[in-house]
């Protein structure tokens, strides 16, 4: 077979293969996968479960599986099949390419043939390749040659392929079969070079109070493989990984930055649960080549009840100079009530509301945890234009103390909230800051300890007015 190439001194060559060394592997099928499925963690590490049918022999062989990840991990890899037992296992990822062909025919004998551009008559010789490094150089008879690329057609003659090179990253495995015959083979292995993350788009109709909600799963390939019609997985949740580098044989370093998981949901969506992550099935199978980014649908559910809310979080008992404006966020449920019933995996959400004229306009975006079925989920989108907050600190003072406490303080406070838009909001004022056993008193509007360091009033303001909260916090540690 003959096949045009070019190395690294740009001279035009054509490469003769012989019959590899490895010929003597026997090897079934198109030299792929029959079938294989993918489980993609969120942490660039995935799960291939790779099935191939083989005829092999009684006793020992050795057999070949082209067409695994470029970035597996070979200790990881597992082989079952019926009657099979595995002796020994090669990873051979040295690719073959034609600088890697002619690096390895250093020292070697190659066959050099050169055509005359005006009479097109071919001369060949037998030549040693003496150095491949940053060019070629080679031994043609009593003298030395540098092969370069000076307007004469080349082409470099190989004997043989090095056993060493392959076309693609080869598993080698040696197996010991109790009989004869064709059976099921089943290869699975950890590779990484594939991530997966969810995005979501929601289309807010605020005076419906709906919205509609799409999610999608964007997944990418930089395995150094295709893998074709997988059956696909992915799985929101982290799991935990070692790092093979740590001379210690501790967790990963650096850790990777784990997506919390928010919610108050009380409800079994239609995710797999196993081993407390959610296991999220495509609904078919997705050929994802390598160095490829596909987008599949996850969820598409309309007329979901929702809420804008207008938020204000204050991080510490201070008087603020001037007023804060207050952020801005959707809210809705993904309960089965609410149509969504399902776990959301971590991801970005984008917000979309009409226009005066009905046309889609993005009002802002927000990431979403992990988040379990039944839950409220928030999308902040923004700061309020024309909603805002003035927290004051009237007065503090000390407040008595049981004697294995280090303070306690008795704070006053006013919060200041105005609404210069021409409807009535709601805005929730969020106090943190706090310390052990926190009383509420002396509230104008009712709130709630709503966690260890959070207070919450929920603040009705009139249109083009303000509301004036004020509430007595005693709170210490």
């Amino acid at each position: 077979m003959i096949d045009r190439l070019t190395l690294m001194t740009g001279a035009a060559l054509a490469v003769l293969f012989g019959t590899p060394a490895a010929a003597q592997t026997v090897q079934d099928g198109s030299g792929g996968p029959d079938a294989v499925s993918l489980t993609i963690y969120n942490q660039n590490i995935a799960l291939v479960e790779d099935t191939r049918a083989l005829t092999v022999p009684a006793g020992r062989s050795r057999r070949e599986f082209p067409g695994v990840s470029a970035s597996i991990r070979p200790e990881t890899v597992g082989l079952s099949g019926r009657g099979l037992s595995v002796v020994e296992q090669n990873f051979d990822y040295d690719l073959l390419t034609p600088d890697k062909l002619m690096q390895s025919a250093v020292g070697e004998e190659i066959g050099i043939v050169r055509t005359n551009p005006g009479s097109g008559a071919q001369e060949t010789q037998r030549a040693t390749v003496l150095a491949a490094n940053q060019g070629v150089v080679l031994q043609v008879g009593d003298h030395i040659e540098v092969l370069r690329d000076d307007g004469v057609p080349t082409r470099v003659i190989f004997d043989e392929v090095p056993a060493n090179l392959r076309p693609r990253p080869t598993l080698s495995v040696t197996l010991d079969a109790e009989g004869a015959g064709r059976r099921d083979v089943t290869l699975t292995y950890l590779t990484t070079g594939l991530r997966w993350k969810a995005d979501y788009v929601a289309r807010f109709d605020e005076r419906a109070g709906r919205l509609d909600l799409t999610g999608w799963i964007t997944l990418t390939n930089q395995s150094g493989v295709t893998f074709s019609n997988a059956d696909t997985r992915v799985v929101a949740g982290d799991v935990a990984l070692i790092n093979p580098n740590n001379p210690y044989g501790g967790r990963g370093y650096p850790q990777p930055q784990r997506a919390p998981v928010r919610g108050n949901g009380t409800e079994q969506g239609g995710a797999q649960g196993l081993a407390d992550v959610y296991i999220y099935p495509l609904p078919e199978p997705v050929t994802v080549a390598n160095n490829q980014t596909k987008q599949v649908g996850l969820l598409d559910v309309a007329n979901v009840p929702a809420a804008k809310r207008y938020l204000f979080e204050a991080d510490s008992f201070t008087t603020e100079t001037e007023p804060r404006a207050a952020d801005v966020a959707v809210i809705f449920s993904n309960s089965r009530a609410s149509g969504v019933g399902t776990q959301l995996p971590a991801g970005v959400a984008r917000v979309y509301v009409n226009d005066e004229a009905g046309d889609p306009r993005f009002i802002g975006e927000d990431q979403v945890p992990h988040t379990p079925a039944g839950s409220d989920i928030v999308i902040t989108t923004g700061q309020a234009f024309d909603v805002t907050v003035q927290p004051r600190v009237v007065s503090t003072q000390s407040a008595p103390k049981p004697a294995y406490y280090r303070w306690r303080t008795r704070f006053e406070m006013q919060y200041t909230v105005r609404n210069a838009r021409p409807e009535a909001v709601t805005v929730e004022v969020r106090q943190h800051g706090l310390g052990r056993d926190t009383q509420l008193s002396d509230q104008s509007i009712e709130g709630v300890v709503q966690d260890a360091n959070t207070l919450v009033w929920r603040v009705p303001v009139p249109a083009n007015g303000e509301t004036v909260l004020t509430a007595t916090v005693v709170t210490g540690g």
